[in-house]
This record gives C-alpha cells, sequence and structure tokens, in this order.
C-alpha cells in the first residue's frame, strides 16, 4: 500500500517547529552550502525556541565548508553523534528522494516527521513542505524563520543564521548566476545583506579557494573526458583506483562536473565518481539548455533541479555506469 503524505502550509510548517522537541536534523550525503547552510541555520532557529537540535548526516562536512559550522557542532557525522541525545523529531532538509540519505534511510525513513525541500522532481517521504519555486532550501528556512518573528514565536533570527542561509543561497545559484534564481531570491539576499552579511567573504570561500587536490582532481577529470552527440555531452569519469593513487577524498572530487560543464558548446554535462571499491558510481548532472536533467536522474531513482540533478547507479563499470545515463539522455533528448 502506498502511503500518503500530508503537504503543509507554511504556518502548520512554524506551528509544528516550534513546539520544544529534540530535533534531529537530517541532510543528504555529500552535504553542498545549501544542505549545511539550510541545516544549521534551521538548528539555530530551533536552539532559539529552546528545542535542542542536532544536525547530522552521513557524510562529514566538507573541509573547505567547515567554516560554516564549526562554532555550531564538532562534527555532523552520524558515527560521532551523541547516542545520548534522545530525539522526539526528525526534519530532513534538501534531500529529494530517501536514497540520498545514504546508510541513514534504513534507520530513519520511517521516523521522518517532515522533509522541507526545494527540488522539483523527487520523491516524497514523508509530510513536507516544498517550494520549488525556491533557489534553496536556504530560502525556505528563512521564509520560515521570517515567518515565526512575524507570530511572535521567536524574538530575532539569530545573526549566524543569516551568513549560513547567504551560503546556501550563493552556492545553490552559483553566486546568483544560475537560471534558478527569481526576483524573490535576490529579495531574500538583499535583506540578508541588510542583516550585516559579509557576502565577499562567504563567495570567496564558497567559490574561489580551491585546495591543491581539488585542483588535482580536476586536472586528472581533464584527462578523463569522454564526449558524445557531436561533443554537446561531455561526461568525465573518476574510478576508485585513480582517486587512491591521487590520495584524494571525495569532497576533492565534487567540482568535476563543472569542469565538463565549462567546456565550449557542451549542453549536457556529467561527471562520474567512485568513492570506493564497490561498484557504486555518483552520477552528477548539469544542463545548460532546456534538457531536464532531473529527470533522468529520477529515472535512476535520484532527484534534483532541471538543470541540476544528481543519482547513484550501480554497475559493473563506471564505463557502463556512464554509457546508461548518456544512453537515457540521448533517449529522452530525442524526444524534446
Amino acid at each position: 500500500m502506498i502511503r500518503e503524505y500530508r503537504q503543509y502550509t507554511l504556518d502548520e510548517v512554524c506551528n509544528f517547529l516550534l513546539e520544544k522537541k529534540n530535533t534531529l536534523i537530517i541532510f543528504h550525503v555529500r552535504p553542498d552550502a545549501d544542505a549545511i547552510g539550510a541545516a544549521f541555520a534551521l538548528k539555530l532557529v530551533l536552539e532559539a525556541m529552546g528545542s535542542k537540535t542536532i544536525c547530522t548526516c552521513e557524510s562529514e562536512i566538507p573541509s573547505r565548508l567547515a567554516f560554516l559550522t564549526d562554532k555550531h557542532q564538532r562534527s555532523a557525522r552520524f558515527e560521532n553523534m551523541d547516542r545520548s541525545f534522545e530525539f522526539q523529531r526528525v526534519v530532513t532538509i534538501d534531500t529529494a528522494s530517501p536514497s540520498q540519505l545514504g546508510n541513514l534511510q534504513k534507520l530513519f525513513e520511517d521516523k521522518i516527521d517532515l522533509m522541507i525541500d526545494h527540488h522539483e522532481n523527487g520523491i516524497k517521504y514523508a509530510d513536507y513542505y516544498i517550494r520549488s519555486d525556491y533557489a534553496a532550501s536556504g530560502e525556505i528556512i528563512y521564509e520560515i524563520a521570517s515567518r515565526l518573528v512575524e507570530m511572535g514565536k521567536l524574538d530575532e533570527i539569530p545573526r549566524d543564521a543569516y551568513d549560513l542561509i547567504y551560503a546556501a543561497l550563493s552556492s545553490d545559484t552559483g553566486c546568483f548566476k544560475y537560471s534558478n534564481v527569481s526576483a524573490h531570491t535576490h529579495l531574500c539576499a538583499a535583506e540578508l545583506i541588510g542583516a550585516g552579511v559579509d557576502t565577499a567573504e562567504i563567495n570567496h570561500r564558497l567559490f574561489d579557494c580551491k585546495s591543491e587536490k581539488m585542483l588535482a582532481a580536476e586536472a586528472a577529470g581533464i584527462q578523463n573526458i569522454k564526449f558524445f552527440s557531436n561533443r554537446k555531452i561531455a561526461a568525465i569519469m573518476f574510478p576508485y583506483d585513480l582517486k587512491q593513487k591521487l590520495e584524494l577524498d571525495d569532497e576533492h572530487l565534487e567540482t568535476l562536473v563543472d569542469v565538463a560543464r565549462a567546456i565550449d558548446g557542451v549542453k549536457i554535462a556529467l561527471s562520474a565518481r567512485q568513492s570506493t571499491a564497490y561498484r557504486s558510481f555518483r552520477i552528477s548532472l548539469r544542463s545548460s539548455c532546456g534538457f531536464d536533467v532531473s529527470a533522468v536522474a529520477k529515472h535512476f531513482s535520484g532527484g534534483g533541479h532541471a538543470k541540476a540533478a544528481a543519482c547513484t547507479i550501480e554497475a559493473d563499470s563506471i564505463e557502463f555506469a556512464v554509457r546508461l545515463v548518456v544512453d537515457e539522455i540521448i533517449k529522452r533528448w530525442g524526444k524534446n
């Protein structure tokens, strides 16, 4: 029997969250600044209203994004979570499908009380508040926090939450250059700037700072590009043995898809990364045209946006995984 989940209104979400309860906030594996910023901003809001709150994820916060969370929580990795914490409420943030919870899916799939997300193509797995017209989950958290202030339930938005929300917005919009940016996004950003956010510093940390290992991954990725459909599709393959050879971690591979997307003439880019020796491949997809890559990701039980999506595929080889995705793209592209 397929369970139907309830769609919350903004005020219903606020009323649900203002109850003082020990809260566990979970976000997706291999988290980006939107997932992290939104989750930790909500943590600060809930704590300001008296709820003890822990943010957690299967993965640890990437070192390049630790500046967002270091003073708020020692670690977000579930393995490091205080086991004495007895949660009474579970909220997921920026997680479009239960598979994106990684190993936490089996532990929490039937315990999630609320799903907060902004992806237009995903799988509803709990009662939800989804704003697919918003550019980032951080935009939703700002809406919730602002409404709580209007309702008189929150004295003021915590100062650090402004920085976290701005980082979420800037990250998921590519520093406000992607097509998901709306007038509301800019108005939201303007209010955050008015609250004193140091936008130059945050954007520098998000977009201009790359470790030597990340640059090494990009250089190696350039050597592992394959083109399809008259070079309109570009795919970077990064197998586990290459990752081991260069002594890289998963976080060093995050920008590979952007390398492929930056090539002149490429309309659809993808990267395939193998985290372990197990034959499982993380596929990131980007579109620079009218093609909806989220439909492709959803076909493989993933999710995301029309212009940016991801999924995980189990296959005998990284080449075969890429071929599966490329074939699906070509099949759907031909129907456009």
